[in-house]
């Protein structure tokens, strides 16, 4: 601190020279804490601080020191002791530096030390000498500045410094053991607030275990319960394995059953088919007419059965894995001519047009003739049972947007439609949606099952969507890889052999 800060900073000045001049110092000390609004605790460690600076300055010739509160960023009370050079051993300044913020020795030039202190704020307690004068004649001085910083709520006002000014003065002379008697009510002062606080201390320290043990408990429990709810989800997953085992077990038990029996029957299926054929041919023995009747009816029934027979060990073959994907060239123009000869050959309904794309725009693709050809008949087989009138189309387009990698082919009619309740279970295995050309039109209830498994078989999707009293729409979208024409037209249409 310059000698013009600490003539513009100071509140106080005083010599020591005197042994009763340290011991008022730590009672100004302590007074002017408690007027900046410190704590006791910090009244204290000032108080403290001053005395053992005071100590060991003491016999200095000239020995001052001054109360200031010097402007600058960070609010500090500085007390400043100033004597002149070489008259006393360096100053030890570890005792003073535990207690307060900044303690710093300096040494330099003459200072005009009695204009450094007003001469207004000396004490008139004849402990304290007045400082009018400058000390000495000019010669090195040199200083301890100790700061410590004031409260947040310390507002530097003319008023609150008199106020500081006022408390610097009240002070009696004291002697030896009247300062005695004030450190002893100041460690007793500090053991109380100590002990209070060594209770508080306690008390949370008691609340803290407490708080422990509840955490401890609850952790334990809701361990406990994680323990148990793991025990739970174990024992679940091991049933839902185990279920699973079972229902796969099931499943193979049942695509077994279907193989066996579709294998043991068609034989018999197939006599009473070809039987029937032959009562009926044009070169056999005549018949009565009940007797062609009757005949004809075995006839229908055997078909039926041998539809069902053919379905099922489809149906078996797909979900054994055991139909294998021979993929080639299939050139589109003879697979939709085929199956629409087919189709009008087997008996179209009355008032219903089959409409099939122009052959110019079906391009060559690389796939299973074979199962797309099923596909294609299962859904075209399942528009024309259900449509009393109107028309049922095919529709081939190549999807744009997938570079050409993708192919679809789309399937409405304008029949009956199926209602929304109904929907989710069109692709369940036997299951028929009820109405009046369900009950004319007896089927297996394979046809659409089996017709997604094979385009899911093949890499593509099959959707669904319908309308009551509008139609249907089958939209099945599967992988393209363009593939290059046959050197020769495409071969007449061959029945498909049956599988």
């Amino acid at each position: 601190m310059t000698v013009s800060a600490a003539r513009s900073a100071a509140l106080s000045a005083f010599d020591l020279a005197t042994a009763q001049d340290v011991f008022a110092l730590r009672r100004i000390g302590q007074s002017a804490a408690e007027a900046l609004g410190m704590d006791r605790q910090d009244q204290v460690r000032i108080a403290t601080a001053l005395s053992e600076l005071g100590r060991d300055r003491l016999g200095c010739d000239g020995l001052t020191v001054a109360f200031t509160l010097p402007p600058g960023p960070e609010p500090v009370l500085a007390v400043v002791f100033e004597w002149d050079s070489g008259t006393k051993a360096a100053p030890d300044l570890e005792p003073a530096a535990r207690l307060l913020n900044r303690v710093r020795h300096e040494t330099g030039g003459a200072h005009e030390t009695g204009a450094a202190h007003e001469t207004g704020a000396a004490h008139e307690t004849g402990a304290a000498h007045e400082t009018g004068a400058a000390h000495g004649s000019g010669g090195a001085r040199e200083r301890i500045v100790a700061e410590h910083p004031l409260p947040a709520a310390w507002s530097d006002t003319p008023a609150a410094r008199l106020g500081v000014r006022e408390a610097l003065r009240r002070h009696a002379p004291m002697t030896l053991a009247d300062d005695l008697r004030a450190q002893t009510r100041d460690l007793i002062a500090t053991l109380e607030e100590t002990r209070a606080q060594r209770e508080e201390l306690r008390r949370l320290n008691d609340e803290l275990e407490e708080t422990n043990r509840g955490v401890l408990a609850l952790y334990t429990e809701l361990s406990q319960e994680l323990e148990e709810t793991n025990s739970g989800v174990v024992a679940l997953h091991t049933e839902l394995e185990e279920k699973s085992n079972r229902l796969r077990e099931t499943s193979e038990a049942k695509t077994r059953f279907w193989t066996n029996i579709s294998h043991e029957l068609r034989t018999p299926v197939n006599a009473v088919v070809a039987l029937s054929r032959l009562l009926l041919a044009a070169g056999s023995a005549p018949l009565t007419e009940e007797q062609r009747r009757q005949v004809s009816l075995i006839d229908a029934s055997g078909q039926t059965l041998f539809a069902l027979v053919n379905d099922l060990l489809d149906m078996a073959k797909a979900e054994a894995g055991q139909l294998e994907i021979a993929a080639a060239p299939v050139d589109l123009r003879a697979l939709v001519g085929q199956l629409g000869a087919v189709m009008r050959s087997t008996g179209m309904p009355e008032g219903v047009a089959l409409l099939t794309p122009e052959p110019g725009t079906l391009p060559v693709t690389v796939t299973d003739e074979a199962l797309l050809t099923r596909i294609l008949r299962n859904l075209l087989s399942n528009a024309l049972k259900f449509t009393e009138k109107g028309e049922v189309r095919l529709e081939f387009a190549v999807d744009p947007e997938a570079a050409g990698q993708w192919m679809t082919f789309t399937v409405t009619d304008t029949g009956v439609g199926i209602p929304e309740s109904e929907l989710a279970r069109v692709f369940e295995e036997f299951y028929q949606v009820r109405g009046p050309l369900q009950r004319a039109h007896r089927g297996t209830g394979l046809g659409l099952p089996y017709a997604r498994a094979l385009t899911e078989l093949l890499g593509g999707t099959l959707r669904l969507s319908s309308t009551p009293g509008v139609g249907t729409r089958v939209e099945v979208r599967l992988p393209h890889r363009p593939g290059p024409r046959p050197a020769t037209p495409p071969a007449p249409p061959a029945p498909e052999a049956d599988a």
